[in-house]
């Protein structure tokens, strides 16, 4: 089934119509993968019809970060997205999402502030108002996003919920490829060396898991255990975080913690910045 391209809000809105029942929205920057198409099988099991979004958002790229470089494939996501049997494809320009410069826009908060917000200051601010304009315009029953990004959907439930934004938010599990690396459409710029480096990540949130029955030091010290040689690699891992957090508030969590949290890590190799994280339960082992 090919789906319905649309750029424009007028076309959008008509093709929303167009679509008998609930609808399903999956946003993406496009360069989509094995992962995508996972939350747009998610979206298919949860809606009548699939709404797939394809925008590189400028307003979550901070200057020197690769908003020029990001993959742009339109014409493979649109093949993807029909092997998905998507129902419409809103790929609006940036003067349709932000036809005037934005006065406006929405702030993340102390959750936006830490972790990737502390690496990637006012990521999480473009990143929300973004995902609230898409809300709005397509004006979804059901809205699906990957649990890779761990902080970004724990950060657009709170937004949903803050706003009384009438939608459901779904999570989806993070799709690994064969050797571990979490799926993300920046993995296509490592090179086979520094690929052998970015594996390090997975690596240290399976370590990490494995400590959870003897508490967070455990859980931390496993995991650094198994980046320490990726920090001095060649090429080598320059770490950005590595934490265990509350996953409703992303704030770190103390030894004594027990019961869930997340392990998350990110770092860049070469040129990349990759993001990986693991929900955890937290306890004593019996």
């Amino acid at each position: 089934m090919t789906p319905v391209i649309v750029r424009t809000r007028e076309e959008l809105a008509a093709a929303r119509k167009a679509v008998p029942g609930t609808l399903a929205l999956v946003p993406t920057m496009g360069a989509l993968h094995e992962g995508h198409l996972s939350l747009m099988r998610e979206a298919r099991a949860r809606a009548d019809g699939v709404a797939v979004s394809i925008f590189v958002n400028p307003l979550q790229f901070a200057p020197g970060e690769d908003f020029d470089r990001y993959p742009r494939t339109f014409d493979d996501d649109v093949a993807a997205c029909a092997r998905a049997g998507v129902d419409v494809v809103f790929a609006p320009t940036r003067d349709v999402m932000y036809p005037t410069e934005p006065q406006v826009t929405l702030k993340s908060g102390p959750m936006g502030a830490v972790v990737e917000g502390a690496a990637r200051p006012g990521h999480f601010d473009g990143m929300l108002t973004v995902v609230l304009k898409l809300l709005n315009l397509v004006r979804p029953d059901v809205a699906v996003f990957g649990e890779k990004d761990a902080q970004q959907l724990a950060l657009i439930r709170r937004m949903v919920a803050d706003l009384n934004v009438p939608v459901e938010i779904v999570g989806a599990p993070t799709v690994r490829e064969a050797d571990g690396l979490a799926l993300s459409s920046r993995n296509r710029y490592l090179s086979a060396d520094e690929r052998r480096t970015a594996l390090a990540l997975s690596r240290a949130l399976r370590a990490g898991a494995d400590a959870a029955g003897h508490g967070p030091d455990a859980v931390l010290g496993a995991a650094r255990a198994e980046l320490a040689a990726a920090v001095s690699a060649d090429p080598p891992l320059d770490l950005d975080y590595l934490v265990l957090v509350d996953p409703a508030t992303f704030t770190e969590v103390t030894a004594d913690h027990a019961g869930p949290a997340v392990l998350a890590v990110a770092g860049r190799v070469g040129a990349t910045h990759l993001i990986d994280n693991l929900p955890l339960q937290l306890g004593k082992e019996r």
